[in-house]
């Protein structure tokens, strides 16, 4: 995990606990789980350890068991914060989470990363699909660095 994003994380996650505690206070029923382990672990969904860590600031019925619970933040949030800060940053391309991604594996490989360790931190089953991002090593024979860098 960056050290630089470490400290915001934290206070995010005390942030998560505080809404935890006030649903527990409430008795709001606990979070989601697969079917066959809150049938066969009924109260873990109560459990601090399976609470979000983007939950929802409010209540919502969920639709399969029509209970009025917390759920996690929808993606459309990320997805319109990451745009707004794209706007605010004065971005002139679009920006969006496979932007993001994108630009976290390609700067990876200039810095020298091995293309496992990639494919690893990506997911990616196959290393041909991490291999996609070695394009860029062709760029930028001059060493040229990012005035952010």
């Amino acid at each position: 995990m960056p050290e630089s994003i470490k400290k915001n994380l934290i206070e995010h996650i005390e942030r998560s606990r505080k809404i935890y505690e006030k649903d527990r206070k409430n008795d709001i029923p606990g979070v989601q789980l697969p079917y066959a382990f809150e049938r066969k672990s009924p109260n873990a969904g109560k459990e601090w350890a399976w609470f979000w860590v983007f939950p929802s600031s409010t209540l919502s019925i969920d639709p399969s068991i029509r209970v009025v619970r917390r759920h996690h933040l929808h993606e459309s949030n990320l997805i319109k914060g990451i745009k707004k800060a794209s706007i605010k940053a004065k971005i002139g391309k679009r920006v969006t989470v496979h932007t993001l991604r994108h630009s976290f594996a390609t700067h990876l490989l200039e810095k020298g990363c091995d293309i496992r360790t990639i494919q690893d931190l990506l997911g990616h089953n196959d290393v041909n699909t991490t291999m996609i991002y070695t394009h860029v090593m062709s760029k930028n024979k001059l060493g040229i660095i990012s005035p952010l860098d």
